[in-house]
């Protein structure tokens, strides 16, 4: 049983000699046997050990007698213990409120304890139980890898490739007492129904090595998600663009891609977006595809936890709620000289005086996006940044006419999400510069101005997304 269970910590670089490791012992079988297995196995690669129990505060009585079960085996083989109580919400999901409690309570004893991973003791028959609970819920092949051997929050499973059978036979042979927790008896968790009624069934009618058959799926799936993950990592450089919120790609470009590779990057973007993909499946991705995939104009949908908006070319992925059509006007006095910023919209503008130079004339007033010229004798003086307004207008130089902005937005295709808090530059009642579409014509510096001011946009703030 070490031989193997040492195995699999090298083949899988769980961790390494001399290592700090925090065991995750709830009492039961499985995690009583991964202690005293690494127990063994400490001496020899001088490994220092810190015991783990979380009391979810679930069974009363129970729950505390697990506590000092726990308490009391650290103690006897001689390891440091720490014993944590959770207080979970009483209504929502309990299993995913109890599984978010275990991972800040890890992350929390691997910075008190100064430990380099946390050790469970998963197995293979979970493995085999996770396999098709994932199924069952329509996974694709990320979610039919099961369990990681070892993940990027440093939790490592060193009884990964042991069933319970072996576990327990492990146990009475040495005449280890376990705890059994009264809730893996009821048939009220999903799980629990698998691994009672749902496995046994299918050994006995379909197959008697399911168990083995489903864990071996798990790997070959685990193989493939390992290579998809460095393609998708290659291909989200050139198509995603991460934002502080958000995430952009282009939708044309995502339409264009293989099915395989695009789901692939759908949900890449989301898990960059929200943090993780839980409560999305194969439904959402669909939807989000078919999104990207219709003609030009704009679109939404939401999933759990998720806001997809189509506009033109872009789909935007970002946190529910962090895109709203609520106001959040801001305006901001611009001193002359200075520098004016409005952080709602990221914007960051520079107004400075010049005199005209001899060579100065009407070519030097020309807008290029980032750099635009006033007759300073045409402005009042003070001026004021604040945020577009539905109905705002004014004629940008090379207009025969006033154009309201929100034609500008469509001729320019700028996103909706970028709107709101677009820059405009006013003069008393009056619009002389917008962000982009560049100063007012009748207020723009030409060859007769004797004063110039000058407005810059600095590149980092010019090229800002807002959000």
């Amino acid at each position: 049983m070490l031989e193997r269970v040492v195995a699999a910590i090298t083949r899988y670089n769980m961790f390494a000699r001399t290592a700090r490791v925090g065991v995750a012992v709830s009492g039961g079988a499985d995690s009583l046997c991964l202690l005293h297995l690494l127990s063994e196995l400490a001496p020899q690669w001088d490994l220092a050990l810190t015991v783990l129990h979380l009391n979810h505060g679930l069974r009363g009585e129970e729950s505390r007698g697990d506590a000092e079960f726990v308490r009391q085996q650290a103690q006897r083989l001689g390891w440091p213990v720490i014993v944590h109580q959770a207080t979970l919400p009483a209504d929502g999901n309990l299993e995913q409120a109890a599984r978010e409690a275990r991972i800040e309570f890890f992350h929390s004893a691997m910075q008190s304890a100064r430990l380099d991973c946390v050790a469970t003791g998963h197995t293979r028959s979970d493995q085999a139980e996770t396999v098709l609970f994932r199924f069952l819920r329509g996974s694709g092949t990320a979610g039919l890898a099961g369990i990681r051997p070892a993940t990027h929050r440093y939790v490592v499973r060193p009884l990964i490739e042991l069933t319970r059978t072996e576990i327990e036979q492990y146990l009475r042979i040495r005449n280890l007492e376990w705890r059994d927790d009264s809730t893996n008896a009821t048939l009220q968790f999903a799980r629990n129904r698998i691994r009672h009624q749902l496995m046994p069934q299918l050994e006995h009618e379909w197959n008697p090595a399911i168990r083995e058959t489903l864990a071996q799926t798990a790997e070959w799936a685990r193989a493939e998600e390992a290579y998809w993950e460095a393609e998708i990592d290659r291909l989200a450089a050139d198509r995603l663009t991460t934002h502080i919120g958000f995430v952009l790609t282009n939708a044309a470009a995502l339409a264009g891609l293989p099915l395989a590779v695009a789901r692939r990057l759908v949900r890449r973007a989301i898990e960059r977006a929200k943090g993780d993909l839980r409560g999305i499946d194969f439904g959402h991705v669909e939807a989000i595809l078919a999104l990207a995939a219709g003609g030009e104009g704009h679109g939404r949908l939401q999933a759990p936890g998720l806001d997809v908006l189509r506009s033109f070319e872009w789909l935007r992925f970002g946190v529910l709620g962090s895109y709203s059509k609520g106001d959040r006007a801001y305006s901001v006095e611009a001193t002359v000289p200075g520098v004016v910023r409005a952080e709602a919209a990221g914007v960051e503008i520079s107004l400075e005086l010049i005199e005209k130079p001899e060579t100065f004339d009407s070519s030097h007033c020309v807008y290029n996006g980032g750099v635009g010229y006033f007759d300073w004798g045409r402005l009042s003086g003070r001026l004021v940044l604040r945020n577009w307004r539905p109905g705002d207008q004014y004629q940008p130089i090379g207009r025969s006419r006033e154009e309201k902005i929100k034609t500008l937005f469509q001729e320019f295709r700028i996103p909706i999400w970028e709107r709101r808090h677009w820059p405009v530059l006013t003069d008393g009642e009056s619009i002389v510069w917008a962000r982009l579409f560049g100063p007012s014509a009748n207020r723009a510096a030409g060859s007769g101005s004797v004063k110039v001011l000058r407005i810059r946009e600095s590149e980092t703030s010019r090229m800002a997304s807002i959000k």
